[in-house]
């Protein structure tokens, strides 16, 4: 599975190669390049359920499996992000990491907690479907290339809403990028009508981002990401997670530091912060 990955990745490149050199008119270039990424998305979970389908050997186990116990489909969709986004690193899996631990202080429980740790390793998946031209645009993004990245979240809902996926996984896929004063997308909802697992993974997806080498940028120390995090309680991020996340910020960091030493591949989903 992980060549037909590989093979799936290698394609999406290609096809936007192959776009590129045929239309050079701008505008143009980004709808053709909007159509052929929405079909990529359904083609994506199509497959997704074919896998999960063939996956299930008898009845009992098909009415007992759903998304959130089919690991290697989730470490495919983890090689994915990570052969398309090299620059990215290990992101989802420290804001998984990460997340976790927050959540945990937070108070959310069992078999919700288990639904937030996917939804934050596979928090950003509807990147897939973005043109690499525009996912690593050196400077400034145009509007219509703004736009386009901002369609991200709906195109990973899209994705995933097709294999089953769990309704947390879905908020956080749809939701981590809307913020606390209404003014975040795609949908400017306010305060906790964003779900607690979105306002959750937020919080950790900007501390990993800005704490992070990017194409467009180098990463900043952490004093000033945490400033960041603090002047954007209750703007942009909940005040009270906010507030949570600093007060054990080196404990949730030594979790996911020891984290590091197990190795990830056979451990995904159990050796996050305890």
């Amino acid at each position: 599975m992980f060549i037909h990955a590989a093979l799936g990745v290698a394609g999406i490149a290609l096809s936007d190669l192959v776009l590129v050199a045929l239309v050079h008119d701008p505008e143009p270039l980004i709808l053709a390049l909007i159509i052929k990424d929405t079909l990529v998305v359904l083609g994506g979970g199509l497959l997704l359920r074919w896998w999960m389908r063939r996956e299930r050997r008898s009845p009992v186990q098909a009415d007992q499996t759903g998304p959130r116990d089919n690991v290697p489909m989730l470490r495919v969709l983890v090689s994915l992000m990570e052969l398309s986004h090299k620059d990215t690193g290990d992101h989802g899996e420290r804001v998984m990491c990460m997340a976790e631990g927050l959540a945990r202080l937070a108070g959310v429980p069992g078999e919700a907690l288990h639904d937030l740790k996917i939804g934050a390793l596979l928090h950003d998946i509807g990147k897939l479907a973005i043109p690499e031209a525009v996912l690593r645009k050196q400077g400034t993004l145009n509007p219509q290339e703004v736009a386009l990245i901002r369609q991200h979240p709906q195109f990973g809902r899209d994705l995933l809403e097709q294999a089953n996926f769990p309704r947390v996984v879905l908020d956080i896929v749809y939701g981590h990028h809307e913020r606390w004063d209404g003014s975040g997308y795609p949908l400017g909802l306010r305060g906790d009508q964003t779900p607690l697992a979105a306002r959750v993974v937020s919080i950790v997806d900007a501390w990993d981002a800005l704490g992070s080498d990017r194409g467009y940028r180098t990463e900043w120390p952490q004093a000033r990401v945490l400033d960041y995090l603090r002047d954007g309680a209750g703007s942009q991020f909940d005040p009270g997670l906010v507030a949570l996340f600093l007060a054990n910020f080196d404990a949730l960091k030594a979790s996911w530091e020891q984290s590091r030493e197990v190795d990830s591949r056979a451990s995904l989903l159990t050796v996050c912060a305890a």
